[in-house]
């Protein structure tokens, strides 16, 4: 039996694919714990009875994490590193720093962008593994901007200075150990690079609380579309998500379409309109709803995406910031859907795009690829076997140096 932290930021979409992992290692009768800023959001995601070590740190949506949703390109990105992934690491880090002490894990497990668990485990010795629940790290992001790539790494050595060994050298978002990608070439494209402790697992699924749904409302006669822009962009969405609804209301007499607004950012129903046409809600049980879509039309999210390719579901993808543009192009470039422009997009572009996906061939079969990638990846199982070795690994040379 071995332990294993997962260090994670307050983020759904970071904490999701580690909760399948975690719950894979639990099963095979390790024990696991985390260190979250927000522990009742582990909670909620992997189970109430979760071992779950506080740390502070900022939570999006309060205070100063606000981040403008006017922001794009290099102001989104320092907004992200400067107001909260920087910050986050800094107060995490004394938090993380307890937990290893009280659980003693033989292996943590950090988060991207949970600067704080590499750097803590860096300067404690301990053996860890990057949980890389985007792919935007893999696929060149950067390549092309030195000044943005030099100015990120000044950023990061800064924060190793305050919170991790000053002797360090790993960059804290690449383990020397093991990487965990949660994808696949497949979808990353030929640039995703490949070495002994890089793996690419596909996507980390695990049961979710249902939640309600009203499943009689789906229409077996006609196809069906799911339009979300995730968790984190609520304040952003209401001129888009109207312009899918305009498009999809257009479309009614043959498609479905399920479209969450999180932020309550639609005006009330035209009554006037067909009442089974398009049905708003603040939230849905994506990955069920997913086995029954027909195609996505989404920000271009990480989760989002794998989720529905997963599935064999193109998608229609409006990036809006982060890691979302670099998605969305890999999207593109396998050939598993249609991308548009988020901010200028307008209601009969957006039913063409839509139209492409679920009409041609080319993309449906491409999302097939990726599907079969994704499921002989192996998910959680064979992103929980190889934690397993490094634990081993890892204890076996422990062993050495003690003799």
């Amino acid at each position: 039996m071995s332990r294993f932290l997962f260090v994670v930021p307050p983020l759904v979409g970071h904490v999701n694919p580690a909760v399948g992992v975690a719950a894979r290692l639990a099963a095979r009768g390790h024990r696991v714990a985390w260190a979250c800023a927000e522990p009742s959001l582990v909670r909620r995601l992997a189970g109430r009875d979760a071992h779950v070590h506080a740390c502070a740190g900022p939570v999006p949506g309060v205070d100063g994490a606000v981040r403008p949703p006017e922001l794009r390109g290099a102001e989104a990105l320092r907004f992200l590193w400067e107001r909260y992934l920087v910050p986050l690491a800094d107060a995490m880090a004394p938090g993380v720093h307890a937990a290893v002490t009280e659980f003693r894990p033989d292996v943590l497990v950090a988060d991207q962008q949970a600067f704080a668990g590499a750097l803590v485990a860096e300067r404690l010795g301990l053996p860890w593994a990057t949980s890389a629940t985007t792919s935007a790290e893999f696929a060149g992001a950067y390549d092309g901007l030195p000044k943005v790539a030099e100015w990120l790494r000044e950023r990061l050595a800064e924060l190793r200075a305050r919170v991790g060994d000053p002797a360090g050298t790993a960059d804290p978002r690449y383990s020397p150990h093991l990487l965990l990608v949660f994808s696949t070439p497949e979808l990353i494209g030929p640039q995703a690079p490949l070495g002994p402790r890089i793996h690419y697992v596909g996507p980390s699924l695990a049961d979710r609380p249902a939640g309600r749904f009203p499943w009689e409302w789906l229409d077996p006669g006609r196809v069906k579309v799911l339009v979300t822009l995730g968790t984190a962009n609520a304040d952003a969405g209401g001129r888009f998500l109207a312009e899918c609804r305009a498009a999809l209301r257009e479309r009614a007499d043959r498609v479905q379409a399920v479209l969450v607004d999180p932020g309550g950012t639609l005006p009330d129903d035209d009554p006037g309109k067909p009442a089974k046409d398009v049905l708003i809600l603040p939230s849905v049980p994506q990955l069920p709803l997913l086995e029954r879509m027909d195609a996505v039309v989404c920000h271009g999210g990480h989760n989002t995406v794998c989720e529905a390719l997963w599935h064999g579901v193109p998608l229609v993808v409006a990036p809006i910031r982060d890691d979302q543009p670099v998605v969305a192009a890999q999207v593109v470039d396998a050939g598993a859907g249609v991308r548009v422009r988020f901010g200028k997009v307008t209601a009969p572009r957006l039913g063409e795009a839509l139209d492409r996906v679920l009409y041609d061939r080319v993309h449906r079969a491409a999302a097939a690829r990726v599907r079969t990638a994704f499921r002989a990846a192996g998910g959680a199982r064979a992103a929980a076997a190889h934690l397993e070795r490094l634990a081993a690994d890892s204890g076996g040379r422990r062993a050495e140096e003690g003799r």
